[in-house]
């Protein structure tokens, strides 16, 4: 899309489009369109807030059903790629001998960032056939498990005797029909938007070249450079999650394909919805940043491994996806005005789509506090990360099995394979 600003960038636009690259500016325009839905003052949904507490009830009853010691992990790409309770990354690490926590860290960052790169939504048609295992998996889970095998194959790596990493010439260079192969697509196995997935993965390479300041190690620039980056930025070992997530923003902004600049900043999943309404350059704009915020969720447990501390977790937001989205329709926290809408599919720039993902993400915080109580947790020993694990994910996914036959959302979202 094109800049919203001259070339003689302004520097008043310049610090607001850069406030938009953060998990604050998330929530806080989430929140300022869920002020408006309270007053009845949207165009697509309505919110019942009668319909929170029985909600949180299915949440809390999914969490004590698959967590009873109440240990829930974080939301991450770590529990996709242990579909099935395989713990394939376990096995994989420990076919070699890592030379310090460091160097473990690094390959699982550049893993997980991969990972999460191609796990947009699937499609209904698409599965994975798993030849270590004999299973066949679908949506997320095949996802992951697939980038796994791939990435434990060395296709991510530029350095034939190192395969377990994933590097920017590599991932610059990757190829359509390697991707296609390693994902098992066919045309009797259709996947949504690989074309998508591949740009994003070769423009990934391409800007953690660029971006070397974030990303270079001594054996050249891969996703697992910002542990090096963030071990010198914060010295004390403790990392706060938004940071990350900022870094993230600021550094990878370029890979999102199709997305708005404002003042040749690039803004990634920011969209417009024109109840939005600010007195700066930046009115109009909803930032969800929902695929940069998977990341950052994924790379907490790679970061501890490596011997960082990180802090602020619910400084993160909700990811705005379909299955939390799902979960407040399907739970009919979240209705629509127009129930025909749920008939047709809608693309991801729509302004019923934008009201619904920034919707999610201020609900899913007021049904934390709710879940949380019921558990007698805050938020420092069940973090939203849990929420989200135990959670109101599974929850969504499980409603939406009971509800539609093949699994899927209860609105229709036109992917391109890098959101949702």
């Amino acid at each position: 899309m094109t800049d919203a600003v001259s070339p003689a960038q302004d520097p008043a636009a310049v610090a607001a489009a850069r406030r938009l690259l953060s998990a604050g500016e998330v929530r806080s325009r989430a929140n300022h369109l869920f002020d408006l839905a309270l007053m009845d003052r949207l165009e697509h949904f309505t919110i019942d807030l009668g319909r929170l507490d029985p909600v949180a009830d299915l949440v809390l009853r999914q969490i004590r059903s698959e967590h009873p010691s109440l240990e829930v992990p974080p939301h991450s790409r770590w529990r996709n790629f242990e579909a099935g309770a395989c713990d394939r990354w376990g096995m994989l690490a420990a076919s070699r001998d890592w030379e310090s926590e460091a160097e473990f860290g690094r390959a699982a960052i550049d893993l997980a960032t991969v990972g999460v790169l191609l796990d947009a939504g699937a499609g209904p048609r698409w599965t994975y056939a798993e030849a270590a295992t004999g299973e066949t998996w679908t949506r997320s889970e095949g996802l992951a498990v697939a980038s796994l095998v791939m990435f434990a194959s060395g296709i991510f790596s530029s350095e034939p005797f190192d395969p377990l990493r994933a590097d920017a010439r590599a991932l610059a260079g990757l190829t359509a029909e390697e991707l296609a192969d390693g994902l098992q697509v066919s045309a009797s196995n259709p996947l949504v938007g690989l074309d998508g997935r591949l740009g994003l993965v070769n423009r990934l390479g391409q800007q953690i070249a660029y971006r070397s300041d974030v990303f270079g190690t001594e054996d050249g620039a891969r996703p697992g450079g910002l542990l090096d980056h963030l071990t010198r930025r914060f010295p004390d070992g403790r990392v706060p999650a938004p940071t990350v997530l900022e870094i993230l923003l600021d550094a990878l902004g370029p890979i999102w394909p199709g997305r708005f600049q404002l003042a040749g900043v690039a803004l990634g999943d920011v969209w417009l919805h024109p109840k939005l309404v600010t007195d700066d350059a930046t009115t109009g704009l909803v930032p969800l940043h929902q695929m940069s915020q998977w990341l950052t969720y994924s790379l907490i447990e790679p970061l501890v491994w490596a011997g960082l501390d990180v802090v602020d977790l619910d400084g993160l937001t909700a990811l705005p996806d379909y299955r939390n989205g799902g979960l407040l329709v399907d739970g009919g926290i979240l209705r629509l005005r127009d129930p025909a809408a749920a008939t047709r599919v809608h693309a991801v720039d729509s302004e019923l789509v934008v009201e619904w993902r920034a919707l999610t993400v201020a609900l899913i915080d007021r049904l934390a506090g709710v879940v949380r109580q019921g558990l007698g947790r805050n938020a420092y020993n069940f973090p939203l990360a849990c929420v989200l694990e135990g959670g109101t994910w599974a929850t969504g996914r499980r409603l939406a099995r009971e509800r539609r036959p093949d699994g899927g959302p209860p609105i229709q979202v036109e992917s391109d394979g890098t959101v949702f």
